[in-house]
């Protein structure tokens, strides 16, 4: 089934009705379908390229853990939008690295250490 001309959209997107009614799509058949090969078959160059694109680097194992923030923290975290338990872990990662003040003089960094 067509669909239908939608003249907002056309005179956002730059096309025209004539544009539109040159365009001849029509239904792919069973056997076309039967014909379509999975992305990493048929451009495995291009495939391969857009994973890599897609990795966030080197991999880090990752262990859940349960800690008890307090309420207003933790708010202000969830607050903050996707991505705050990885924000959360950067700046842990920071304050040990850098050797930050952790309340609990120097054992943070004696465990960190082994």
């Amino acid at each position: 089934m067509a669909k239908p001309f939608d003249p907002a959209h056309a005179a956002a997107n730059g096309y025209t009705r004539d544009d539109w009614d040159a365009v001849d799509s029509p239904e792919l058949t069973e056997e076309e379908l039967a014909e379509f090969k999975p992305m990493r078959e048929a451009l495995p160059d291009l495939h391969a390229a857009l994973r890599a694109a897609r990795q966030r680097g080197p991999a880090r194992t990752k262990t859940p853990v349960s800690i008890r923030l307090d309420d207003d923290l933790l708010a202000k975290l969830r607050a903050s939008g996707p991505g705050w338990q990885s924000r959360v872990n950067d700046a842990v990662r920071r304050m040990i690295e850098d050797g930050g003040d952790t309340g609990e003089g120097d054992r943070v960094q004696r465990a960190t250490r082994s």
